[in-house]
């Protein structure tokens, strides 16, 4: 009998179950062909697809179509077309085309380019994706598309990620080879994304400038209560967040996304969704797509979702777990243990080619989360440091120490660490406890990045990742293909890595002084800020590593670096103007107001002979709190115009960190001290404790 669940998922999806229930035979299996092989599509086959596409579409309400890409913003962009086709009497047809299927047109200059297009060179393309299926929302059927300008440049995030999973399956066949692998025809890197977010009440949003324009709050006194008692951590959903989930959870079923797990955060007022494994490119396009689900079922219920990585100071802010990992077309993961020598060699070359990986290209990591937003987040509150390193648990540390010194590891009273000789341990997926400090976990079968911030796309870091990884496995493979003696080669190789990249192996507490002092020691690189990590990203390293594997030339590698660059210091811009405006039409207007009424008391109790000393106490300290209060809105006005002057982005963002940010932060100071002053009822708009319990 059909459950609801059953019923429900992959509704509103051109699933390969759609496909093979009505396409022809042959037009299916060439499509089949097209997406397990990577090969061309015939326009006779697109043509097939497009009408019965079509037909299924409009079946389901669909009166539109769009090219759904990913440009360079970091969220979703569609332009609609209906299916109308006029006829000459009078009437009308519907018509989709296979050539409007592959291929349409979008305004190329309006979305970053990084100077890749000049304003008045707008044309630019998508293309289908057919190794996303195509789906249905608000009535419009949604076509997955790459997204590229007139003159073949990739605009978009899902170019280079299609790029990127390509060469590091490419390269792990090769290592598949060396092992007797001739079955599997391809790799595939996994994805499963936990998403963090927020909601409050959508009447608190709306009277709120600073979440309006920038999604977090800007001003904000903490409450007497905040996280201190764990008591919302995995606790009692509230009815209306539960109808929300519930919601929530439908949606995403309807649109093939296999939300698994949902629960509430360390933070009042956060929550967390958590989805099944799927391959790299669709885990991201079912991000995007839970994000924006996320905001519309939330308005639904008067509510408001928040994205940002850090909305409120001093509580946890959200993060998103990338948990990223390598599968067989047959269904094997690439790092499981296994349980014959064989098995446990393969295991271990893909191990230590993710070591080199993190370690060759941590600063590359560190790039592929940087915004303004992570800046808030990394280094506490269960988020990790920027210094990038991985933890493996205390019995794979232990194996990779055993090897590098060529001794027997044991467990218990078993030998089993002579390479290709022994076993190793199985090891379960909590072989060792979790670090919440760590950048980057291994987890039993996977691999955990735990620096993307809720907001990102993860296809940036998925990119990096992907291509790092491969270009070690290439360089092994180089190595092991020309090899007399291939099961020397493979001990000599493994054990060379583990000495050569131990240093990025971190089992301790990342959020300690100690452990930044450590980590300089080692050598490892310490990027605080957007404005510290960027300029490396086009690095002589990076940018051979870019063009090895086809991912960018240098010059897309320079427009990507002016992107995101740009896009930090235009958040801050927008931060401090908001901060500006708050400031001057809020939070001075309603303090005014305040000292007006204890000034107006103070004098009529005098003129009483009452002791007005609460009231003159008050005064005293409002007063020349609210003076400051003006003249860092001043210096912060004057910071933002000295950055507004700047030409230079990479100098701009360094105004950004240098004197922007720390304006911001000293007129956030005497603000919030302000608020912890000021009569409830003269506040001008609502505060953390109004914001993170109003939702019941």
């Amino acid at each position: 009998m059909e459950d609801k669940i059953t019923r429900l998922f992959g509704k509103d999806v051109f699933n390969d179950k759609v496909m093979s229930e009505r396409l022809p035979a042959e037009i299916y299996e060439s499509l089949k062909r097209t997406i397990e092989m990577g090969r061309s599509l015939d326009l006779t086959v697109a043509n097939a697809v497009a009408e019965v596409m079509k037909d299924w579409a409009v079946e389901n309400g669909a009166t539109h179509y769009t090219h759904w890409f990913q440009p360079m913003t970091g969220i979703t962009a569609e332009k609609h077309d209906s299916f109308v086709q006029p006829l000459d009497n009078g009437t009308a047809m519907t018509k989709f085309s296979g050539k409007e299927l592959i291929k349409g047109e979008s305004d190329a200059s309006s979305f970053p380019s990084g100077g890749l297009r000049a304003t008045f060179e707008a044309r630019g393309y998508t293309a289908w994706d057919p190794t996303s299926y195509a789906f249905i929302k608000d009535n419009v059927l949604c076509i997955p598309t790459a997204f590229c300008s007139f003159g073949g440049e990739a605009l978009d995030k899902k170019t280079p990620l299609l790029r990127s999973m390509e060469v590091v399956g490419k390269q792990a066949l090769r290592i598949l080879r060396l092992f007797g692998d001739e079955e599997t025809k391809r790799v595939i890197p996994t994805v499963g994304a936990e998403q963090e977010y927020f909601l409050i009440r959508r009447e608190d949003y709306l009277k709120r400038r600073d979440l309006i324009y920038t999604g977090r709050t800007l001003f904000g006194a903490k409450p007497p209560k905040g996280q201190q008692l764990n008591d919302h951590y995995f606790g009692s959903i509230k009815p209306r967040v539960k109808a929300f989930m519930d919601d929530l959870d439908e949606e995403l079923w309807r649109l093939g996304v296999c939300a698994k797990t949902e629960h509430n955060e360390a933070a009042p007022a956060q929550h967390e969704l958590a989805p099944l494994f799927n391959t790299c490119n669709i885990a991201c396009d079912h991000n995007q797509l839970t994000m924006d689900m996320m905001k519309r079922v939330a308005s639904r219920h008067g509510l408001v979702c928040l994205l940002h990585e850090k909305p409120f100071k001093g509580v946890n802010g959200s993060g998103k777990h990338d948990n990223w990992s390598l599968s067989t077309d047959r269904g094997q993961n690439l790092f499981d243990p296994g349980s014959t020598p064989s098995e446990n060699a393969q295991f271990l070359v893909f191990l230590a080619a993710v070591i080199a990986a993190v370690d060759d290209y941590q600063d590359l990591l560190r790039i592929s989360v940087a915004t303004a937003g992570n800046d808030h987040r990394l280094g506490a509150a269960e988020a990790p440091p920027a210094v990038v390193s991985i933890f493996l648990g205390e019995e794979l540390t232990a194996v990779l120490e055993a090897i590098e010194k060529g001794d027997i590891y044991h467990e218990e009273t078993k030998s089993v660490m002579k390479l290709g000789v022994h076993v190793l341990p199985k090891f379960p997926k909590d072989t060792s406890d979790r670090n919440r400090t760590s950048p980057f976990a291994f987890t039993g079968n996977k691999f955990e990045f735990r620096m993307p911030g809720s907001a990102l796309s993860i296809a940036s870091p998925n990119i990096m990742l992907n291509t790092a990884v491969a270009e070690e496995l290439s360089l092994f493979a180089d190595e092991l293909e020309k090899a007399e003696d291939f099961e020397s080669a493979l001990n000599a190789l493994i054990r060379r890595v583990i000495t050569e990249h131990k240093r990025i192996i971190y089992s301790g507490n990342g959020y300690t002084e100690e452990w930044l002092k450590e980590a300089a020691e080692r050598g490892l690189s310490n990027y605080p800020t957007v404005a510290d990590a960027l300029p490396h990203m086009c690095d002589e390293k990076n940018i051979k590593l870019f063009e090895n594997h086809r991912l960018y030339t240098e010059k897309v590698a320079h427009s990507r670096c002016e992107i995101m660059t740009e896009n930090y210091v235009t958040v801050i811009s927008i931060e401090g103007n908001t901060m500006i405006e708050m400031i001057r039409q809020e939070i001075l207007p309603a303090v005014i107001e305040y000292t007006e009424v204890l000034a107006r008391t103070k004098l009529t109790k005098e003129q009483q002979n009452i002791s007005a000393k609460l009231e003159a106490t008050l005064l005293g300290k409002l007063c020349p709190t609210s003076d400051a209060l003006w003249d860092a809105a001043e210096e912060l006005e004057d910071a933002l115009a000295k950055l507004k002057a700047e030409s230079d982005v990479t100098k701009g963002a360094e105004m950004c960190r240098d004197l922007v940010i720390p304006a911001m932060n000293k007129a956030r100071d005497y603000a919030d001290g302000l608020e912890t002053l000021v009569g409830k009822k003269y506040w001008p708009y609502p505060t953390y404790g109004d914001l993170l319990f109003g939702v019941n």
